[in-house]
């Protein structure tokens, strides 16, 4: 379906963080109102970004915010809204998002000036108006369904020269063994936490021990601070913690899938915290690391003498929450199924499937995780293909989604030239020369700002 190109993630805080420097209404669909200013900015923000270049990229954004404009001129005529606890969890998420790319809490409340919580409340109602259009859209075409006739259908009338080009993807299922720690390790983590504990309620800085010690990149070079914490947020261990403390305690060294830490709540407002933490991982000798790989050696060796198969060893073995359960299967993030292009693969998963023939199984291959967490895994290769030119064979999937979108794209412009028809619509003379893919210009309409 066409994509609204309105206020995504970085976008939207661009477009708030910016003084809108253009002045004056580019149209009025309803009662609702498209600035010129929102045009330009986020023409500029996509420029940034290298997405756009040219003056036919700013009508295309202008005809998405018509879109988006109609789209909730309908949702208030058929009452279709979205809750404000779902505008919340919305917005939390994008905030997460921000952080993640800029590195911290703080430092995105430094770039934009403005405290998270000015930032939310300036953003609430961009996402308002997104997500009621989006379910407005919803409402129009989420019901579509499309036959494998119809599939066919669609992929013939492309000349094969036409046909999109597919690039080289992998299907792969892995078996993942973490090295083991020894008890002696754990012991040394806790108690290395313990002492700082004692030093910060002697009197030392707390951000400055996270700073030296912490072994959390996403905290450590901030003192360990995170803000504005809701539940849901961290692992159950950390929340059942961190949410029972009281202002400027610190908790007994706990454990969690991370390592060992110490929490210091700062700040309480109702059920959203202000702390510090310290994060110590307990060190793997290279004896147990070794002893992962000799493990994962015997579980090949099971499986290639055909005592056990492949998916029934992650299901027993593996220590990959997210994949033991699917036959150890792999699922790309980005796209919900098994198929990665293989640009989609971190480094390590690229070398090792590219050694690895469609069926067989890789010897045990060392990897290290973003957080510095290592282990050895086995790979089989369940499918591989080349970059070509799409076939419906291999490519069933991919196209009957293509095939779908383009159906529902067809019914949303069949409803957009009927509403337009309908819909009290005036565009700026500025943006006659559009060249629009629906009506949205009537002579009766326009007008000279």
């Amino acid at each position: 379906m066409r994509k609204l190109w309105i206020i995504g993630l970085l976008c939207s805080l661009n477009v708030m963080a910016q003084p809108k420097a253009i002045d004056g209404v580019a149209a009025v669909v309803g009662k609702n109102i498209v600035l010129i200013s929102d045009i330009q900015q986020q023409y500029d923000q996509l420029v940034r970004q290298g997405l756009a270049e040219d003056e036919g990229d700013q009508c295309r954004i202008f005809e998405d915010l018509l879109l988006e404009k109609l789209l909730l001129h309908q949702a208030e005529l058929d009452s279709v809204e979205v809750t404000a606890e779902q505008v919340e969890m919305n917005i939390d998420r994008r905030i997460d998002v921000f952080v993640q790319q800029i590195g911290s809490r703080q430092k995105l409340e430094q770039y934009y000036k403005k405290s998270i919580l000015e930032i939310k409340e300036e953003m609430r109602p961009y996402v308002q108006d997104q997500m009621t259009a989006q379910k407005m859209l919803a409402e129009i075409t989420g019901n579509v369904e499309i036959t494998p006739t119809e599939v066919r259908a669609f992929f013939k009338r492309f000349p094969e020269d036409s046909l999109p080009l597919i690039n080289a993807q992998v299907e792969y299922a892995q078996i993942i063994k973490y090295p083991e720690v020894s008890l002696e390790a754990k012991e040394e983590a806790i108690q290395r936490l313990k002492d700082f504990k004692q030093r910060i309620e002697g009197g030392s800085s707390f951000s400055t021990l996270a700073v030296l010690y912490s072994e959390d990149p996403g905290s450590a070079k901030n003192g360990g601070e995170y803000k504005g914490i809701k539940r849901g947020q961290f692992v159950k261990e950390f929340e059942a913690v961190a949410f029972n403390l009281k202002a400027e305690e610190i908790s007994d060294p706990f454990k969690t899938e991370y390592g060992y830490h110490i929490v210091q709540l700062q700040q309480r407002r109702g059920e959203e915290l202000d702390l510090r933490h310290i994060l110590i991982k307990p060190k793997v000798s290279a004896e147990n690391l070794e002893r992962a790989k000799a493990y994962l050696d015997s579980v090949k060796l099971a499986i290639s003498s055909g005592l056990i198969t492949f998916e029934k060893a992650a299901e027993k073995v593996s220590d990959d929450e997210n994949s033991k359960l699917n036959g150890g299967v792999a699922i790309n993030p980005q796209t919900g199924d098994s198929r990665w292009e293989t640009g989609q693969l971190n480094k390590t998963d690229f070398y090792i499937l590219d050694k690895v023939e469609k069926g067989t199984v890789s010897d045990p291959a060392f990897f290290r995780e973003g957080d510095g967490k290592e282990g050895f895994k086995l790979v089989k290769v369940l499918d591989k293909s080349p970059a070509h030119r799409a076939n419906l064979k291999t490519d069933y999937q991919r196209m009957q989604s293509v095939a779908l979108e383009d159906k529902k794209n067809k019914l949303l412009q069949k409803w957009v030239e009927e509403k337009v028809e309908a819909t009290y619509i005036r565009v700026n003379n500025n943006y006659l020369e559009c060249d629009f893919k629906s009506n949205w210009i009537k002579r009766s309409s326009q007008y000279v700002e």
